[in-house]
């Protein structure tokens, strides 16, 4: 059984757009002391790789600006009440109001969801791998809601180098039995265990798995491997 340990990289700096994140990552690394390992893996929050990609936008704090910001960032809306919108964001991600964030950003704007957060995982792990010569692998998370369950907790919402889902399709139990649907969300599980240490409140835009088994890291994304199509999904 592996042992898993999740430092958090507090970071001082506020983010804005064209900043170079993977340097204040870098920063972040060695003013806690930490050296990165092969195979180590990194956690980032999507508010700032938002804020360093662009997607800050004017708020003006009223209801009808809120909503149609939700609009423009859905591909539909699943479910009203009052503000509150569910919807498919043009990513294909189900939640509330678009992923649209209005914490910890300046007065007067708010903060969209990455445009494309598997591609900025890619981007941000080949930069870490150049600049460093060690081999990462990178997750973006945000906070979403559940389903049926209250309370909110960190998804991925963007990977490179790990395999978001652990297919055990076709494997057997402890007892023998061969398991026909299990599918692990391991870069779920990553994400919400990050959040322990991320905080919401903190200036803690970064985090650092190490100890993941060898077998997790691979090729795959979370849009083409995490996101339940359509016609598998009963409540669509």
């Amino acid at each position: 059984m592996n042992e898993l340990r999740i430092i958090p990289l507090p970071s001082v700096a506020m983010v804005r757009d064209g900043d170079d994140l993977v340097a204040l990552f870098l920063e972040a690394l060695l003013a806690s002391g930490i050296t990165l390992e092969h195979r180590d893996l990194v956690i980032v929050t999507s508010k700032v790789v938002s804020k360093s990609e662009g997607q800050v936008v004017d708020f003006d704090g009223t209801e009808e600006h809120k909503v149609a910001l939700i609009e423009g960032e859905s591909a539909r809306i699943l479910r009203r009440r009052g503000p509150l919108r569910i919807t498919e964001t043009h990513h294909g991600f189900i939640n509330a109001n678009a992923g649209i964030d209005l914490s910890n950003t300046e007065d007067g704007t708010a903060v969209l969801l990455p445009k494309d957060p598997d591609r900025s995982a890619r981007r941000f792990r080949s930069e870490i791998q150049r600049r460093c010569n060690v081999e990462v692998a990178v997750i973006i998370t945000d906070t979403f809601g559940r389903v049926w369950r209250v309370g909110v907790t960190d998804v991925a919402i963007g990977s490179a180098g790990v395999k978001p889902i652990l297919d055990l399709r076709g494997t057997t139990d402890a007892t023998g039995r061969v398991l026909e649907v299990t599918e692990v969300a391991i870069a779920d599980e990553i994400a919400g265990a990050a959040n322990l240490v991320l905080g919401k409140a903190e200036a803690t835009p970064f985090a650092l798995l190490r100890g993941l088994d060898d077998s997790y890291f691979g090729d795959g994304s979370i849009k083409d491997d995490a996101l339940r199509r359509s016609n598998e999904d009963l409540f669509r």
